[in-house]
């Protein structure tokens, strides 16, 4: 049995995160059900990371920072995604606001330490990616929250005061940079194997099967 320990550096607002998390997924189902009665696990933490650290609190339409950050690209990067995600079980829409990504990592790690981490990750992603929400918004955070089982008050309370988690995080994404860590989603499997982006589930499987030798 190998106890398989997966970290992901990530952002809230990275679209390819989204993919990357469901490649794994269903990466682990496959390696799963090709070694049946094995007992292995998969503990999967995450870590903050901010595509965008300097943006404003107040949020902006999606499409106009995608507009102002790959002028003449935008469409053509949406219909790849699309695509991507169609091919995931994903329904991508591009419409809603974004904006600053600190909060929801705070969010992520109030949920950490209650055994919701990747339950709330999920939540947020499908809230933000399918559902047009806008994941500064800290009733979209709580409610997300509420869906996984926290406590609505104590993640009130949480996200009102910015010094909750902000220090841990900020402290994070700061490190993950100093770590070279120029884009995400970034796995680290045992410590030691490095997935870099969003790679087809077998690249998974490989590096899963590496362990059993």
């Amino acid at each position: 049995m190998v106890n398989f320990k997966i970290d992901i550096v990530s952002d809230t607002i990275c679209p390819w995160c989204y993919v990357g998390q469901k490649r794994l997924f269903t990466a682990i189902e496959r390696f799963q059900s090709s070694n049946p009665g094995s007992e292995h696990t998969f503990d999967i933490e995450w870590h903050p990371y901010q595509l965008n650290p300097h943006a404003p609190p107040v949020s902006r339409e999606k499409r106009e920072v995608y507009e102002e950050k790959f002028p003449g690209q935008a469409e053509a990067i949406f219909a790849r995604l699309g695509a991507a995600g169609a091919e995931n079980g994903i329904k991508f829409s591009f419409n809603g606001k974004t904006g600053n990504t600190r909060d929801s990592h705070r969010l992520i790690e109030l949920a950490k330490s209650k055994g919701k981490g990747n339950d709330v990750v999920s939540r947020l992603f499908a809230a933000y990616f399918e559902n047009e929400q806008d994941i500064t918004d800290h009733e979209v955070l709580v409610n997300s929250a509420k869906e996984t089982g926290l406590d609505e008050n104590e993640v009130r309370e949480w996200l009102k005061d910015s010094s909750n988690g902000g220090e841990q995080v900020d402290k994070a994404v700061l490190l993950n940079r100093q770590r070279r860590i120029n884009g995400v989603p970034h796995f680290t499997i045992n410590g030691s194997e490095v997935i870099s982006g969003a790679h087809d589930p077998s690249e998974f499987v490989r590096t899963f099967n590496k362990f059993l030798d």
